[in-house]
């Protein structure tokens, strides 16, 4: 299905391999986004881990920092100094409850081009799992879950809902936030990469499909660090599903333009949003009265 034509808003997704060494990944971070300016993208999205990815949870909280903290004011300036967005999807939070909980959030940011703090998404599930010999992770031991979806957000490229990587699994969170209005998902992510040859790109495309949204996936690639290797595949997916951008190995960029005519003709050809039917999801099972 091809797009509308004439000049469309520009986005650029980042693929980086983070490490302990904060300093070293805001350089590479910060390269990126400035390459993505000069391209003209008017958006530039950072996966999970950005700031950094530690060795074990005790390193992982030790280099946690507050919203306010100075690492976020650095992301701010280069927002203002390139007059970008930027989707920063996973940032070790220190929130105000840090001194009781000792615990952190996995925390999506979006600032604007002025470097202002427009929404802040707190990862709502928490990634605990075990595959036996292979994948062990068990982020609820450090993080506290986030209790709210944040409403989609109106950038030059659409109205962008905020997930973060495990959030991926489960489609709820996908439709809630296409109902709230969103036209662009986005799900930084640090996926294994026993789970992710597996599952990455067909829960990407399934998360469009079903949506009707552009879905954007910055991602980790690479070793972090001699205990943990991240897939990449950073990608683009179009509202249809189909892949329109995608990183090789190693970190870099892919650019995608963003389509809403395209988007919305789709929508108004499946218009799966008006043939949903909540009066019976969830109700298996209970008396018919009810």
């Amino acid at each position: 299905m091809a797009g509308s034509p004439g000049p469309k808003p520009l986005v650029a997704v980042g693929q980086v391999t983070s490490t302990p060494d904060k300093e070293l990944n805001f350089t590479g971070c910060a390269e990126l986004v400035r390459e993505a300016a000069r391209r003209g993208a008017c958006l530039v999205f950072l996966p999970e881990g950005f700031d950094y990815i530690g060795r074990d949870p005790a390193q992982t909280l030790s280099l946690a920092e507050g919203l306010d903290g100075n690492l976020m004011g650095r992301y701010a300036r280069l927002a203002r100094d390139c007059g970008v967005w930027l989707s920063l999807g996973g940032f070790h939070e220190r929130g105000q409850d840090w001194p009781t909980t000792q615990r952190i959030y996995n925390c999506h940011v979006l600032l604007d081009p002025a470097g202002r703090l427009v929404a802040a998404y707190r990862k709502t599930h928490l990634c605990d799992v075990e595959l036996e010999g292979r994948v062990t992770m068990k982020e609820s031991s450090f993080t506290n879950p986030g209790t709210e979806i944040v409403p989609p957000v109106s950038t030059p490229a659409g109205k962008l809902g905020l997930s973060i990587c495990y959030d991926l699994r489960f489609p709820e969170i996908s439709l809630a936030l296409r109902q709230a209005g969103a036209e662009i998902l986005t799900y930084p992510s640090a996926f294994t990469v026993t789970t992710g040859s597996a599952h990455w790109e067909v829960l990407l495309r399934a998360r469009a499909i079903e949506s009707q949204c552009y879905v954007v996936a910055a991602a980790q690639t690479g070793r972090n660090h001699e205990g943990r290797t991240s897939y990449g595949h950073t990608l683009v997916a179009d509202p249809w599903g189909t892949v329109v951008a995608q990183c090789s190995e190693g970190p870099g960029l892919c650019y995608a333009e963003i389509d809403l005519e395209y988007l919305h003709r789709i929508r108004q050809e499946i218009p799966v949003q008006s043939h949903r039917r909540p009066d019976l999801y969830g109700t298996m099972g209970l008396p018919a009265a009810l």
